[in-house]
């Protein structure tokens, strides 16, 4: 559901979703219009937002739903997580099924799942004033943060899991590490690229511009501005991150092929490369493209499947075994 959740948050943000719904209503907005007058009350809302005048002036009704419904998912889905995960987390912490050593992961990811839905909120709200999008910070912050619950999600389940691990070379399981930091920098890199709308900017490759690093690059003032608030340098830092992860990760799996490895720690290691590379190929397809929305809505579900990859691999190089962590 979490996986799901993050590409219903990417479709949102492709189709310029996500300022449809102007009030944070998390008990009443579970009920979506359901009459003429309600639909129309909804779309005068929307019309005094920035993104209405100076986007969509003159969108029809039909259109405002389209969006809406878009939005909407994505809110009404966030809610289905929480009734889902609070439910039996709350059955089996009274009868006492819920070793002590979890309880306190499991709490924690409950609370950070609270905290994302204030964020998603407080991320909207950066787009209802003067701007006709939201905040890249705020954006980029809302992605990391359901990557996070992600990954103690996942991290939490593996070690449930009764999968015996056996102790691996020192040096691979820091590879592991090293890749699984790349990746998720790069993810948070690509969140930029997104705030920014950077991808329907310089839609060649290797080269951008007809140059290897971008002309305007280092632009703003003071220089750290550039990574976060230009284009040319936001897009540039996620191809470089990306292509050194990719390097990394083929490395790694040159490296752990040789290595006396148990099957499930090669198994992860091999799908890796191959997530890796498909992720790859996406990317550049969908910068060459213009960012089509089934391109880049994959795109962004190869990279949750590269990050599950690197935290299961991680996870079967731990060289201790009979713990959670």
């Amino acid at each position: 559901m979490i996986f799901a959740m993050v590409m219903i948050g990417g479709i949102t943000r492709l189709t310029w979703s996500g300022l449809s719904i102007t009030e944070w209503q998390p008990v009443s907005g579970i009920v979506p219009p359901l009459s003429a007058a309600d639909w129309q009350a909804e779309f005068a809302k929307y019309q005094q937002t920035s993104q209405y005048r100076l986007l969509n002036a003159g969108m029809s009704l039909a259109d405002f739903k389209t969006i809406f419904l878009w939005e909407y998912v994505h809110r009404l889905w966030g809610r289905l997580i929480g009734l889902v995960y609070a439910l039996p987390f709350l059955y089996f912490l009274v009868r006492g099924r819920i070793p002590r050593r979890i309880a306190g992961p499991l709490a924690g990811i409950f609370a950070l799942g609270g905290c994302q839905g204030a964020l998603g909120w407080y991320m909207v709200e950066s787009g209802l004033a003067e701007r006709i999008e939201v905040s890249q910070y705020r954006l980029t912050a809302h992605l990391a943060l359901a990557l996070v619950i992600y990954a103690a999600t996942l991290w939490t389940a593996l070690g449930l899991l009764k999968t015996p691990r056996v102790a691996a070379p020192a040096r691979l399981r820091r590879g592991a590490e090293i890749v699984l930091g790349l990746v998720s920098l790069t993810i948070v890199a690509g969140g930029f690229v997104a705030g920014l709308n950077a991808g329907l900017a310089y839609n060649t490759f290797p080269l951008m511009d007809g140059r290897l690093v971008p002309a305007g690059y280092a632009q703003l003032e003071p220089f750290i501005r550039n990574c976060f608030e230009n284009v040319a340098a936001v897009q540039f830092d996620h191809r470089v991150l990306a292509m050194t992860t990719v390097a990394l990760v083929i490395l790694l799996w040159l490296a752990g092929s040789g290595a006396a490895l148990p099957v499930p720690a090669k198994r992860a290691l091999h799908v890796l490369v191959i997530i890796a590379l498909l992720q790859l190929g996406l990317g550049i397809s969908t910068l060459l493209l213009v960012v089509p929305i089934s391109l880049a809505a994959a795109h962004q579900a190869g990279a949750v499947l590269l990050l599950t990859a690197a935290i299961v691999l991680r996870y079967r190089l731990k060289a201790v075994s009979g713990d959670i962590g």
